[in-house]
Parts: structure tokens; C-alpha cells; sequence
């Protein structure tokens, strides 16, 4: 296929004249244009889900997602693997991941990096992938040749795939086991997949990670209760979430989590399950960090 036959590549009429348009006009039809977005990604939920709890029985089994990807892509899956960390209090080799040019392609393009298969499958290959674990893959068009072959790749080895594309019938998604697939259709500047595109991916990579982690128990209810309390901000929403699902008021909160080492999920199991803060602890790490199941023992 040539790339000029890809929806994302095609020629938005209604902005064939953006170049002439006040602000407030541009930025109105760059709204209505993004507001197809949620509705479009909408479609794809039967198979984001598949991709949720594939993610989640690899987590259960101490198995890792890596995102890859090449420009706006790959930093879309650097951005929510980066994230991961301090929202959930979860290791950084949980939620990795690979970008064609290195770190250095987060701040400065490298896109010709992005037509080197061989790249793919050697960046890749370093992080071994396995038979635990679930390898994303970005790209925007899903012809990229990188992203191609690093899921070629890590399906080699055993690992589970899913393609995350914006053109239907796209490569990408016939070599993955899921393939989610948003036509978001032309862009409003021709080509430039950061803006469309790359809402729908940023859509779906919240939706796999956060989804993924509610499903292994590093969420109770709507709180983010394995959250490292790093500054005050996150220290005070650290006491109302004791607050709220231990019901109890912030003298005592705040004496827990000092007694816990300031470890908001310890801190709540000794709150919840009326434990010590060793006995706590030893919960926790027997079910890997599920609170709810700490809590019932």
C-alpha cells in the first residue's frame, strides 16, 4: 500500500483553507475534529478489553508490557510507561518501553530510525522478551517497518502482541494476536498523526495500563491506594483516601501512615485488616500488592 492511500495521510476537506482562518475558526474546526476521537476509539472496545485482560493475566504472572513505537508514537507509550511508577507504586520494568533512536528521540526526532526493521528487532531483542509477557505496538499509519519488526520479534519468542493502529486492514494489526484499529480519519493539518491519531492512542494506552492494574488490585474502588506519597500534595491525598475507605478521621490517618513508614498501602491494610504494620506488609507482598486481597487476608 502506498502511504498516500492511508486515511491518516488523506487531505481533510474542511481544512483546506486553515491557512486563511482567524484563531478562534482554526481552533473551532481543530474541536470539531477531535471530538470524532472518543467517539471513533468507542468502536474499538470489544477489543481493548481483550488487550486489558491480557495484560492483566501477564501482570498476575509476573510479566511485563512494553510499548514500542517510533515518533509521536513512541513517546505516546513513553509517556504512559513513565506514568505508571508513581500512580501505582509499581516497579519500572512492569510498564517499559522501546523507542526507534534511544531515549534521545524523546526530545529530538529521529524519524529515519523509524524505516529500520532490523533496528526494531534489535532493540527488542534487548529486553528479552518472553513468554509472560505483552509487547504494544504503536503506529499511527501501521505500516511503520520498526514497529512491524519488533513485534515480529518478540512473537518469535512467545510473548503476546497487540497492534495499535489508525488504518483499518493495517500490517500491523495482521501480525498482532489483538489489533485495535481507530480510523480517526484525515488529520486536520494533512499527515501529522501527533494530533488525531495520537489522541486515540493516548485514549487507548490510558484505558490498557489503567485497566490493567484495577484488574490485579493496585486500585480499591476509584483511589490509587498503592500511590507513593513523594510531596505534600500526594501526602494529603494519601490521608483522605485512609480517610475514606478506612473511615476514620485524619489524626488517626495521618498516625498510621507515619507507623506504616509513610507506605499508603500498608498503612490501609493495618487500618482495614486491624494488623500490625509487619503482618501488613507480609500481606502484601504474599498477593504481589493487591490491597483488596491483603485487606481480606
Amino acid at each position: 500500500m502506498q502511504i498516500s492511500e492511508l486515511t491518516t495521510e488523506r487531505r481533510n476537506p474542511a481544512t483546506e483553507h486553515f491557512d486563511s482562518m482567524s484563531a478562534l475558526e482554526l481552533i473551532t474546526v481543530m474541536n470539531r475534529e477531535d471530538s470524532l476521537v472518543p467517539r471513533r476509539v468507542r468502536s474499538a472496545l470489544p477489543e481493548i478489553a481483550k488487550a486489558v485482560e491480557l495484560i492483566a493475566d501477564s501482570f498476575a504472572r509476573g510479566g511485563r508490557l512494553i510499548y514500542v513505537g517510533t515518533g509521536t508514537s513512541g513517546r505516546i507509550g513513553a509517556l504512559d510507561a513513565s506514568e505508571i511508577p508513581p500512580t501505582f507504586g509499581t516497579d519500572p520494568v512492569m510498564v517499559q518501553f522501546v523507542i526507534a533512536g534511544g531515549e534521545k528521540a524523546l526530545i529530538h526526532a529521529t524519524e529515519a530510525s523509524e524505516d529500520s526493521g532490523e533496528l526494531g528487532r534489535k532493540d527488542m531483542s534487548r529486553r528479552r522478551p518472553g513468554k509472560r509477557d505483552v509487547i504494544v505496538g504503536l503506529a499511527a499509519s501501521g505500516v511503520t517497518p520498526y514497529t512491524i519488526n519488533a513485534l515480529r520479534y518478540a512473537k518469535s519468542k512467545g510473548a503476546k502482541t497487540v497492534g495499535i493502529a489508525c488504518n483499518r486492514g493495517s500490517q500491523l494489526g495482521k501480525i498482532a494476536d489483538i489489533s485495535i484499529e481507530v480510523e480517526v480519519g484525515p488529520e486536520v493539518l494533512t499527515g501529522s498523526s501527533r494530533l488525531k491519531a495520537g489522541t486515540a492512542q493516548k485514549l487507548i494506552c490510558n484505558m490498557l495500563t489503567t485497566g490493567a492494574m484495577a484488574r490485579v488490585g493496585y486500585v480499591c474502588s476509584n483511589l490509587m491506594v498503592n500511590l507513593i506519597l513523594k510531596n505534600r500534595k500526594l501526602e494529603q491525598r494519601g490521608i483522605a483516601i485512609l480517610q475514606i475507605l478506612a473511615r476514620v478521621d485524619r489524626d488517626i490517618a495521618m498516625k498510621t501512615l507515619q507507623q506504616a513508614g509513610m507506605k499508603l498501602p500498608v498503612a490501609l491494610v493495618m487500618l482495614q485488616a486491624n494488623v500490625s504494620r509487619v503482618e501488613a506488609a507480609r500481606r502484601l507482598k504474599r498477593t504481589k500488592g493487591n490491597v483488596r486481597k491483603a485487606i481480606e487476608g
